[in-house]
């Protein structure tokens, strides 16, 4: 079973431990030997998941959506990413430079297109820049991938906010 992740980044440390947990749960209906999670190891769910994967002994596929994502992420978070992508299985990349929102769109879109099933940790609201959340979801639809919702009891979209520690545009979490 290929699983994708796509969710909201800067959720606090109460809903993070939901989601680690809905996460695991999640995974617990895979056969280890045959998961294979796919991720753009933003931090957030998408790290979390990543790292959930790889604690059942499944296999990582990463997407890097532009030469330059790294970059935008925290960097309190980079030695996680780095870590991540150290382990992944496969690397797949978009082709695209500049870390846009276009860019994540892309890497999301590319996420997708490998994902038998996607899970999304997300709130239901639209998404507040392209290639958000809300904007994965409808393209999962829309090409025919199942979608898993995981919305932590009590979190409020206040919870989810963009961040970064690093010049450029902060990523969405594709």
């Amino acid at each position: 079973m290929r699983l994708g992740i796509t969710g909201h980044r800067g959720l606090s440390a109460e809903v993070e431990r939901q989601v680690r947990a809905r996460l695991h749960a999640e995974l617990e209906a895979y056969d280890d030997s045959d998961l294979c999670g796919i991720s753009c190891l933003a931090d957030g769910p998408d790290a979390w998941f990543a790292e959930a994967v790889l604690a059942r002994g499944g296999r990582l596929e990463v997407v890097v959506p532009a030469d330059e994502y790294r970059a935008g992420l925290p960097v309190s978070r980079h030695a996680t990413y780095d870590a991540l992508l150290a382990r992944a299985a496969e690397v797949h990349r978009t082709g695209m430079r500049v870390s846009t929102e276009q860019a994540h769109m892309r890497g999301s879109e590319v996420l997708v297109g490998l994902a038998d099933r996607l899970l999304a940790v997300w709130d239901g609201q639209p998404a507040r820049g392209y290639g958000g959340t809300a904007d994965v979801v409808a393209h999962a639809r829309r090409t025919g991938v199942p979608v898993a919702v995981v919305r932590p009891e009590g979190a409020t979209r206040d919870e989810a906010r963009t961040r970064t520690n690093a010049p450029g545009p902060a990523p969405r979490t594709p």
